[in-house]
């Protein structure tokens, strides 16, 4: 199969979010007076965060919405007097603040120099944008899509048909999404009818019904695989 848009997801694919978010999360909780914030709080965030995430995708919330509603519910469970709009909005400015790379990324995208590459993104248009323009990738996307933009998100396939409509794609056979989530990236690939790559670093099992076309462990993976895939 010979691809000629490769469409990447931004977070724990491209970039590491874990660095992201340790960094932003800590920053906001100084700025409102809790320096140990991060070390009391993250856990309880991210079991906060991981469902209202899920209801993003389901379309349980919107994006806005979700922006207050995580600090909201995490400072209720733990008796915090701030507000939660507040330090949503200071969130996001620091995460966009943040630019952490995985390693093997900028040597990847050098590879693919004569392909059209691209990011589609659920994240928040202010912190994504923020976040490629001070990183080394910065002048490597025709183009960064981010759900805000578009009134979709993965894995709707409304997000990818605005994508293939606005970089002018007639032919989705020839359009590779890669990213680490399945029930977001793989699955909208899925439903966009379009072949997908599982970026799956850490080895986790999928015990799901949503099966990729293919599955890497490491950007040198994805070297091999592309290679394999455009001589096929």
């Amino acid at each position: 199969m010979s691809y000629e848009l490769f469409l990447f997801d931004l977070d724990d694919t491209l970039f590491d979010f874990g660095e992201t978010e340790k960094h932003a999360l800590g920053n906001t909780f100084t700025s409102f007076g809790l320096p140990d914030g991060l070390a009391k709080y993250r856990a309880s965030y991210h079991a906060i965060s991981s469902v209202i995430w899920d209801d993003l995708e389901q379309g349980r919330i919107t994006l806005e919405e979700l922006k207050v509603e995580r600090f909201r519910r995490l400072f209720e469970q733990h008796d915090l007097t701030m507000d939660a709009q507040d330090f949503g909005d200071l969130y996001i400015e620091n995460l966009g603040r943040e630019s952490h790379v995985i390693d093997g990324v900028p040597e990847m995208l050098a590879g693919l120099a004569e392909y059209r590459l691209a990011i589609l993104t659920n994240g928040f248009t202010l912190a994504q944008l923020a976040r490629i323009a001070g990183s080394p990738l910065h002048n490597t996307f025709e183009a960064i899509i981010c759900s805000e933009e578009t009134g979709f998100k993965k894995p709707q396939p409304e997000i990818f048909d605005y994508t293939f409509k606005k970089l002018g794609i007639t032919d989705p056979s020839r359009v590779l999404m890669i990213g680490d989530s399945l029930t977001s990236d793989i699955q909208g690939g899925i439903n966009a009818g379009i072949d997908t790559c599982w970026f799956n670093p850490d080895g986790r099992v999928n015990n799901t019904a949503v099966q990729p076309t293919y599955e890497i462990h490491s950007w040198k993976e994805f070297s091999f695989l592309r290679k394999a895939a455009e001589s096929y």
